[in-house]
């Protein structure tokens, strides 16, 4: 689940980056603009998976304080 969740976010991020530096949307253009139906389903799975990954951030912390 983290490696699927990883993918997602990095393809979340390259859509952004080209959001940002040249205001397209690629995920919106690949499945039919931004309000598309299947374009907001990937909105909404790349968005929870970023959610997933928060849990990342602490694992290591986690398990380390585990340890001692």
């Amino acid at each position: 689940m983290n490696y699927f969740s990883l993918i997602l976010v990095i393809i979340g991020a390259i859509n952004w980056l080209l959001i940002g530096l040249f205001g397209y949307d690629l995920v919106g253009a690949i499945f039919g603009g931004q309000m598309a139906l299947l374009s907001r389903i990937i909105f909404v799975i790349v968005g929870l998976a970023g959610l997933w990954c928060i849990n990342l951030l602490f694992r290591h912390r986690l398990s380390a304080n585990n340890n001692d």
